[in-house]
């Protein structure tokens, strides 16, 4: 979200991305650990910089040439700085001799890091923020994570699909909601609730309207969330249409990286609203099923 409210807000940075780079947006916690073509050639890019250990994060932003010479590594969020080291990159490739490279032979995916969205089910588009309980700040950085607005994709298997249109909200999608959907990710990479950390979770669908609560609390109380949920299905043509559902609420306390939260209560809401493809972004796997697409399916 700091990248997306800085570096790729830039109309500067947006033009040279835009005309000058075929830019990639990647998680590196799957491309580092990929034994196909394409984490190959990522783990020959990244191998090159400093963070070239793959048993560790290889965050950051890369220039690479298209046979894998990497012109730039930064991890800098400065967006004057940052904008420089690129056309710097770009000038040295510029003014490099050209030379044709081969197409590379995709050859066998990796599945394990290939996740696709279930078969037959829906992709539902989730959104999160945190209402009101900041202090005021001067802090340009701590301002974008005090207004940030969150986005991830919520995965409804088949089965899950054909028990909503008769109606029905089967205890795997409420679960799968509560557990890895109701959580402040406004600020970095949130914990998911354990199974014993959902305390109450009862919502009921009954003619096209969703409505219920939830309790979700840490043992030691320090992170939790109470919410009223309210919503609609709307269904045609034995297909699921619409899905439109929010939860509304107190949370409380942060994880280990979604430090800077408000003291005490807050105020915290989470939208859900079914995706129609049009986004690339829909095709994203849930944050919760990152290495455990089996587990966040259950």
């Amino acid at each position: 979200m700091i990248d997306r409210a800085s570096i790729f807000a830039d109309e500067g940075m947006g033009e040279l991305l835009r005309t000058k780079f075929v830019p990639v947006a990647l998680d590196q916690a799957y491309q580092r650990r990929q034994q196909d073509a394409e984490g190959e050639f990522y783990r020959r890019i990244a191998g090159q910089g400093p963070r070239h250990d793959f048993r560790q994060t290889t965050q950051g932003f890369y220039v690479a040439t298209a046979d894998g010479e990497l012109l730039l590594y930064n991890n800098n969020r400065d967006v004057p700085k940052v904008r420089r080291l690129v056309r710097e990159a770009l000038q040295r490739f510029e003014a490099s001799a050209t030379k044709e490279v081969a197409p590379i032979d995709a050859g066998k995916v990796d599945a394990r890091y290939d996740p696709k969205a279930p078969d037959g089910g829906l992709v539902v588009r989730v959104r999160a923020k945190v209402l009101v309980g900041y202090p005021p700040t001067d802090d340009p950085w701590r301002r974008i994570f005090q207004t940030a607005l969150s986005r991830d994709n919520l995965w409804v298997t088949r089965a899950e699909h054909v028990a909503l249109r008769r109606g029905e909200l089967t205890e795997t999608l409420l679960r799968r909601i509560a557990r890895f959907h109701l959580v402040d990710n406004t600020r970095g990479e949130p914990a998911m609730w354990e199974v014993g950390e959902v305390r109450e979770c009862e919502v009921a669908l009954r003619e096209g309207r969703m409505q219920g609560s939830v309790h979700l609390q840490t043992a030691d109380g320090k992170r939790g969330y109470r919410a009223e949920l309210l919503g609609f299905v709307r269904v045609a043509e034995e297909k699921v249409v619409g899905f439109d559902l929010v939860a509304s609420g107190s949370f409380w306390g942060e994880g280990q990286y979604t430090r800077g939260a408000p003291t005490g209560e807050f105020p915290f809401a989470v939208a859900f609203t079914l995706a129609d493809g049009s986004d690339v972004a829909d095709a994203i796997p849930p944050q919760g099923s990152r290495g455990w697409v089996e587990g966040y399916l259950r």
